[in-house]
């Protein structure tokens, strides 16, 4: 199945989705900071192609440190303890995704234009 991105539009398959991430040139140092820190690292994964991909990777794996779309390593633990019950977030957030962008054309009719980004 190809991957989707951010905007449901499609992130070429020829390569990992951190290839697309709006972080994959930033320091390394910024997505991992404390404090006041994290908040400019979310700022870089607002507008993100690929920011679903990311955070579903970051709760699947359970990864502990850092912010990983948009959210931070506090904020997905508190996720990961109210649903405990998800087996798959990549599946979870896909279906979302899908689910909010046919509301979208059920409210506004076939011909509104997507949101690129949420």
């Amino acid at each position: 199945m190809p991957e989707r991105g951010e905007d449901g539009t499609g992130v070429r398959t020829d390569g990992h989705w951190s290839d697309h991430a709006a972080c994959r040139a930033a320091d390394p140092e910024e997505l991992f900071a404390d404090g006041a820190g994290q908040n400019r690292s979310k700022a870089i994964c607002f507008g993100c192609p690929v920011r679903t991909e990311c955070l579903a990777h970051a709760l699947d794996t359970r990864v502990e440190h850092g912010v990983w779309g948009g959210m931070t390593e506090r904020e997905r633990r508190a996720l990961l303890r109210r649903r405990p019950t998800v087996t798959s977030w990549r599946r979870l957030l896909d279906t979302a995704r899908q689910e909010h962008r046919a509301h979208i054309v059920r409210v506004a009719g076939p011909g509104a234009r997507l949101p690129e980004a949420s």
